[in-house]
């Protein structure tokens, strides 16, 4: 799958997944939430090939998750903030973490707390119409032009 199909796909996983559906691009996400802004911060963290961290990057500031602004004039240097969107993808980072922490849980794993009571997140998806926790009840999948699907 690629990006450029994925711009027709009315399903709002595929065009995500065509977007950010690697791990490199998830963990620059992870670490712009925890904090790293510039290029050899990220590069250092990860582990990442400059080549890779360079055209994830680019496709994360092209696609509106990032922004970049000069912190330095000479020499010309930039950095990587999250805008609107790249905010809004922290829940999805936490609940995939939540389930890794289930699911691949073995050995020291990271954890995150309320900064303000340092008790340890257990997050949740619910539907903010229905307050219901998703995953609980069915879900009915409508394609445009097309017929229902129906997930028991």
């Amino acid at each position: 799958m690629n990006s450029k199909n994925s711009c027709e796909n009315p399903c709002p996983i595929a065009r995500c997944l065509a977007l950010i559906g690697d791990a490199w691009s998830m963990l620059i996400l992870r670490d712009a939430h925890f904090g790293l802004t510039r290029f050899d911060q990220f590069r250092k963290n990860l582990g990442i090939a400059p080549t890779i961290l360079t055209k994830r990057l680019t496709t994360l500031t092209e696609e509106g998750l990032l922004e970049k602004r000069l912190y330095s004039e000479h020499p010309p240097r930039e950095e990587y903030l999250l805008t609107v969107a790249g905010r809004d993808f922290l829940p999805v980072l936490i609940m995939i973490g939540a389930w890794g922490d289930q699911y691949r849980g073995e050995g020291k794993l990271i954890q995150l707390l309320d900064a303000e009571t340092g008790v340890r997140i257990k997050p949740v998806v619910i539907d903010e119409m229905t307050g219901k926790k998703i995953g609980t009840r069915p879900i009915r999948i409508v394609i445009p032009d097309c017929d229902e699907l129906t997930k028991d």
